[in-house]
């Protein structure tokens, strides 16, 4: 047995070969599937990876949604981290919202808000104006329920009011 404060021979070697180099500290870290690149943050750089393996310029070894899964929805995901500091995985959820066109002859587009209660506050979820009159919301979150309306804008960008009342969609756990 060896004296207190010494090693086995065989644990000195490995030491020497480099096998103890990580603090403890390391070792002890949750990882973060959105950290793509495994430094230790998620930052532009994994966004950029999520794209790379989403266009198939990288080999895709995501598992925010599955298993070699790469897709638009990782993309959003690994953003939102990087944003927010949260990572979401498992499996992805959508919604889609199809309204009625507005009957004025001067509309250039639709907008779609989203919101946790119904009545709002809601926040707009497309980019850009709403060519038509379907949207798909790809960034919903396993059981959430959530409240929808949509606005027509015309050429001058006026919007309308709310539609009444707001679409609900109750999200799946997961």
């Amino acid at each position: 047995m060896p004296k207190r404060g010494s090693f086995p021979r065989r644990m000195v070697a490995g030491a020497a070969a480099g096998l103890f180099l990580l603090p403890i500290s390391v070792w002890g870290q949750a990882l973060n599937a959105c950290d793509l690149n495994g430094d230790g943050s998620v930052n532009i750089v994994d966004v950029q990876l999520a794209v790379n393996m989403t266009l198939g310029l990288t080999p895709c070894t995501s598992a925010i949604l599955g298993a070699g899964v790469c897709n638009i929805v990782v993309v959003q995901r690994v953003t939102n981290a990087f944003l927010t500091g949260t990572c979401i995985t498992g499996t992805s959820h959508s919604v889609t919202l199809n309204w009625t066109a507005s009957t004025s002859s001067n509309v250039s587009g639709y907008n779609v808000y989203r919101g946790l209660i119904s009545g709002g506050p809601y926040a707009r979820v497309n980019s850009s104006l709403i060519a038509g009159v379907t949207y798909v919301d790809t960034n919903a979150q396993s059981g959430q329920t959530y409240y929808y309306v949509a606005t027509a804008v015309d050429n001058s960008n006026n919007e309308s009011a709310y539609s009444n009342p707001p679409a609900q969609a109750v999200i799946p756990s997961p």
